[in-house]
């Protein structure tokens, strides 16, 4: 165990925090107003604020975020792991925005929209790879330090990964039903559970514009994990006969393989970090631990688009 306990020195009262979730008010600034400001400041930096906060705070509610780290234990690396498990979950929701914003691009026939939405969630996911190199420091001896004060809270539980993955296509109802006890989560992951994925939304594009689709690749149960389909397959070949950047469903193949190889690298990892951490030992929240995240490795979004690959 780490011979040093940590010093965890407060950035913020808590007691004088708006806790509200809601949006804070803030005026609206214009080109026009913001040269008079700094004609008046001289060009320095603005210093003097009505009231008991000031406009950087109020935009993103910072104190609230940062009134928002608790440590459970005297565990020198607990710091890190809270700090970057909140970092992903922010992440995510950013993830998450591009893929629903994608998907309504796709639905309204924008595939060069969607393209460019795309490129960003490809480098939020990448972002996201990369924070196992600040997770990665905590070594077994200062994981054991804080890990029984997890209870059996576990990332399996995090909403906002299980509403990527939905959006994605992956469903799962017994993971989604662990939130069925939230009623402030719940409605919102269910109808994510229930709805057409951003795949379901490409294949209704392959189809509309004339390639060959089985119906029941067009309207099924999309409560359902994607499975793959001979026909979606076959139309995706159609597709990569004809590659070029003159062809946006090639390019709209090749980028939807890019998100689902970077979310590859990604589960792998985190599976590899979590092996290195704590071996095969059980998981908090009642999986096998490593072996699940193992076997979560192997999983692809958009089967098709790598079968036709062979």
């Amino acid at each position: 165990m780490p011979a040093y306990k940590p010093v965890r020195p407060q950035i913020v009262d808590p007691d004088g925090v708006d806790g509200s979730p809601h949006a804070r008010p803030m005026p609206i600034t214009t080109d026009e107003s913001r040269a008079a400001t700094t004609a008046e400041t001289g060009g320095k930096p603005m210093v003097d604020f009505d009231g008991t906060s000031n406009p950087y705070i109020d935009y993103q509610s910072i104190d609230l975020l940062l009134s928002l780290q608790h440590p459970r234990s005297d565990g020198y690396d607990e710091m890190c792991f809270f700090v970057m498990g909140q970092v992903k979950e922010l992440l995510f929701r950013g993830v998450h925005h591009e893929i629903v914003n994608a998907k309504h691009q796709l639905d309204e026939d924008e595939v060069g929209n969607a393209l460019e939405i795309l490129d960003r969630a490809v480098a939020f996911i990448d972002y996201i790879t990369e924070s196992w190199n600040v997770l990665s420091t905590i070594t077994t001896e200062g994981f054991n330090e804080f890990r029984d004060s997890l209870g059996t809270a576990s990332g399996q539980l995090s909403f906002m990964y299980r509403h990527v993955e939905f959006a994605l296509g992956n469903k799962d109802r017994r993971l989604a039903d662990a939130h069925r006890n939230v009623p402030h989560v719940w409605p919102a992951l269910k109808l994510a559970l229930e709805s057409p994925s951003m795949y379901d939304s490409a294949i209704a594009l392959l189809a509309r514009r004339g390639l060959p689709v089985d119906a029941h690749a067009l309207d099924r149960d999309w409560s359902e994990t994607y499975s793959p389909n001979n026909s979606v397959e076959a139309a995706w070949r159609v597709v990569y006969a004809d590659p070029g950047t003159h062809n946006d469903l090639y390019q709209l193949g090749e980028k939807l393989t890019a998100l689902d190889q970077q979310f590859s690298l990604y589960r792998w990892r985190h599976f590899i970090s979590v092996e290195r951490i704590i071996g095969y030992k059980p998981g908090t929240g009642g999986s096998s631990g490593v072996a699940w995240l193992e076997a979560v490795t192997r999983h692809r979004f958009f089967p098709e688009l790598w079968a036709l690959r062979t």
